[in-house]
Order: C-alpha cells, then structure tokens, then sequence
C-alpha cells in the first residue's frame, strides 16, 4: 500500500467510537476533513441499520455503511440499501435446529426486513434493543425463520464467546458464518462468505478501489476477515488477542481516540503521531 489510502474503513463499537458509545468532537471533525479531502469513509459494522441513527446523530453528515457484518450495504442519503446478503429461510430452519442439537438452552433472534428490525425467542435476553416498533418476540419458533434474515443471534447463557463461537461453527461445518464482536457470549451467524470483507469488497470494487488501497481498522473477531482483506490493516489498543495477532500496526485505545490519531498522521492532518 501507498502512503496515501484511498479509502478508510473502520469498525464502530470499541473502535471508533469511545466506550460510552460517542464520538469524540476530534474525530468527527477528522473524518469531515477527510472526505472534503476526497477520501471516502465507509463504516463496517456487526450493528444493525437501526442502530446506525446513534451514530448519524454525532456526525455532521452521514456515512455509507456496511451493516450486519458484511449481509447490508447501505446509503444513508438515500435511505437505501444497495446490496443484501441474507440467510434464505430454509437455511435458517437448518442452522437453527442443529444449533437445538448441540446447544443446550440456545436462544436465537433474527435480524430481518434489512436489519431495520429484530425477531426474538421470548426467552432471548434483549440487551439495549430498545425500539418497541422494531423489535419484538415471535409466538413460535417458526415464526423466527419464516422470512430471510440478514444475521441470526445466538445465545446460551453467559458464555466465554471465543469457546462459543467455536461450538457453533463445529456445529454448522461451514452451512454459515459464525463470529462474535462482544465479550458477552454472543454469537453472529450469516449467509456462507458473508463477512465485512466480502461487503467491503463489493463496495470497493464498485468503485473501483483495490483492497492494497484500503485502510481499515478494527477491534474484535469479526473484524479479521476485513483486516486480512485489506491493504493496511490497524488495530486499536483495545482489541480483542486475534485481531492484535494479524494487524500491520497498532494505534492507541478506542477511549484516546485512536483511530483519528492514526488517521491525523498519515493523512498529514494535524502532526499527531498514532500510538503504538
């Protein structure tokens, strides 16, 4: 990779934004800059295209962003999807009853209608999904694969996530995608090569961006695929063990704004130095 990327590429929770979930002014400010500058910013995210307001509300202008780890690809200022990648529900019902087999207790979600809503188990534990409209408890589990899902959610109780996700991929042999994004024993499943790389890529490649000129950063198992992908490839201080092992170099915290300290310095754009 150059010195200059032509695209940037971050995570949202954990990596760009602070752990109070904001966005530091800096930040905001810094990637504004970067686009007046012509460097596109793409956000790709595990969030769900609901969440995605969270984040719009701290920034001065939207981005476009790649949501449900790679199933969505979306523009904001049209309020339009351009691609999904969802589980077809056939593939649903299968993956669901193997996981029933091997998963004592496993509660599962859907994300559906392009992630703008959530179906649940009545026993799934809802975290801070708090939107009335868009989420609710289906009447059977029938109900929970009746229509394609961009990502299916798994939980079985408090879990060591990194041993989790293991089981549910040994479960599925590769009928799906299995990864995890919290430390809280969940686990994300998506169509078969559906990752934040392949929806990446298809952004990239539409317009006409190669990988060798991507700068993406990133800070938990999901966040791999996109990191091996891409051209140069950073980690917050923050991040979880495997993303730390394949990252080309490392910028300081998520809570010390380590992405645009990063960004300032290769982009010339305010002399600070990233950490690490």
């Amino acid at each position: 990779m150059g010195d200059r990327p032509r695209l940037v590429a971050t995570d949202l929770d954990g990596t760009l934004l602070t752990d109070d979930r904001t966005i530091s002014r800096r930040t905001a400010d810094l990637l504004v800059r970067l686009r007046a500058e012509g460097t596109p910013v793409v956000l790709v995210t595990g969030r769900p295209i609901r969440w995605l307001q969270l984040v719009y509300d701290q920034l001065p202008e939207p981005l476009p962003a790649i949501c449900a780890n790679g199933a969505v690809v979306y523009d904001p200022t049209t309020d339009e999807v351009l691609r999904a990648d969802p589980l077809a529900p056939d593939l649903l019902a299968e993956v669901a009853r193997r996981l029933r087999a091997a998963v004592p207790g496993v509660s599962f979600a859907v994300e559906v209608a392009d992630s703008r809503q959530m179906r649940h188990e009545t026993h799934y534990p809802l975290r801070w999904d708090a939107d009335l409209d868009a989420i609710r408890a289906v009447e059977s589990p029938e109900d929970l694969h009746s229509v394609p899902a961009v990502k299916l959610l798994a939980r079985a109780g408090e879990q060591d996530p990194d041993v989790f996700v293991e089981v549910v991929a040994g479960a599925l042999q590769g009928l799906a995608e299995a990864t995890h994004s919290s430390y809280g024993g969940l686990v994300e499943i998506s169509a078969a090569g559906v990752t934040k790389a392949a929806g990446l890529a298809w952004y990239c490649d539409r317009d006409g961006i190669a990988a060798r000129d991507v700068l993406a950063f990133g800070d938990m198992p999901n966040d791999v695929p996109m990191l091996t992908w891409a051209g140069r490839a950073v980690a917050v201080a923050n991040a979880h063990p495997a993303v730390l092992a394949i990252a080309d170099e490392v910028t300081s915290a998520n809570s010390e704004d380590g992405v645009a300290t990063y960004l300032a310095r290769v982009f010339g754009l305010d002399g600070a130095d990233p950490a690490g």
